[in-house]
């Protein structure tokens, strides 16, 4: 057995074994990486930061670019080490994933929620979206709470995977980058509608493969949540390009259809106002609903556990082209 192909399996396994770690483990509570490699991007962005989008690429080159060689330089240290592979993967992957972390607060949102805490929910909200929590009643902090959950599932467990499976370390340590940066500077605001749009694009190329796979995901888990895959594939079909984002408008609506309830609606950013129109047909999601949510959540990722792992173990095509087999 050849060292390559050792190491593309030492890749899979540590994958697995990551998101494992997640399951077990959920996020650190001090020094995530994500959170010090977010701090290293706002302090660069201070120095950077004008209402330019050659400014903004530079940043995003220089940031997202310097985790993908970050993950470069590890796989070339490993490639012949296939112990090594394993761990620097299984690390990096429960590091860059945020499944349980998802899932924990979609379940305390439902808990806030039950248990008649409006204030305390919120409060809360602050935890999965931007959406400004002011003013919300129990119906549409557990809407905000369900399409969040949609949305960063493909954002924080389906891509990483998918990314992990494709490129390895580089594509792990590269698509949580970018993603990151999306949340920091991507906003269609005054400040960053130059800057971050860069950051933004790159992001949404990033997730086109992704959002589309997590959908597919739903569909298919969509009777393991007492759904119909028939309404889930048609609420996605119809109503996605409702949505503002070429991404998260596929995920929410096969969501939607998956749990039978309708998202969309009117939503407030910061004082920015967006309209979205239906997703999904049914009555507006309850906390029940959003319990719903989590659990698809969970099978989504774990169909996206299985697409990355044998992504990772598999011989790539150019390689057989390569070396002349077929």
């Amino acid at each position: 057995m050849s060292a390559r192909l050792t190491c593309r399996a030492a890749t899979a396994a540590g994958i697995a074994a990551g998101y494992a770690a997640d399951l077990r483990f959920g996020d650190p509570r001090r020094g995530h990486p994500v959170a010090v490699f977010g701090a290293a991007a706002a302090a660069l962005e201070r120095r950077l930061w004008a209402r330019s989008r050659r400014r903004g690429l530079l940043y995003t080159a220089a940031t997202a670019g310097g985790a993908t060689a970050l993950g470069t330089v590890l796989a070339a240290a490993t490639r012949e080490h296939p112990a090594g592979r394993f761990a620097t993967t299984a690390v990096t992957t429960w590091a860059v994933l945020g499944g349980s972390g998802l899932a924990a607060e979609g379940g305390e949102m439902a808990r806030l929620l039950d248990a008649g805490d409006l204030p305390g929910a919120r409060a809360r909200l602050s935890h999965l979206c931007g959406r400004d929590p002011a003013g919300l009643d129990a119906a549409a902090l557990a809407r905000a709470a369900t399409e969040s959950i949609a949305e960063n599932t493909s954002d924080a467990v389906v891509a990483p995977l998918f990314w992990g499976g494709v490129a390895g370390l580089p594509g792990l340590l590269g698509y949580r980058a970018l993603n990151t940066l999306d949340a920091m500077v991507g906003h269609r605001s005054p400040r960053y509608a130059e800057f971050g749009w860069a950051s933004a694009r790159a992001d949404d190329l990033a997730n086109l493969v992704p959002a589309r796979l997590s959908a597919a995901a739903a569909v298919l888990c969509a009777p393991l949540v007492a759904g119909a895959p028939a309404a889930s594939l048609r609420a996605w079909r119809r109503d996605a390009h409702r949505h503002p984002s070429p991404n998260a408008g596929s995920v929410e609506a096969a969501f939607a259809g998956a749990l039978g309830v309708r998202l969309g609606g009117v939503n407030s950013y910061g004082g920015r106002v967006e309209d979205r129109g239906p997703l999904g047909a049914g009555p507006p999601p309850d906390t029940a609903d959003l319990r719903r949510a989590v659990r698809l959540s969970r099978l989504v990722g774990a169909t996206a556990l299985a697409v990355g792992v044998g992504l990772a173990g598999s011989r790539p095509p150019w390689r057989h082209r390569a070396s002349g087999r077929t």
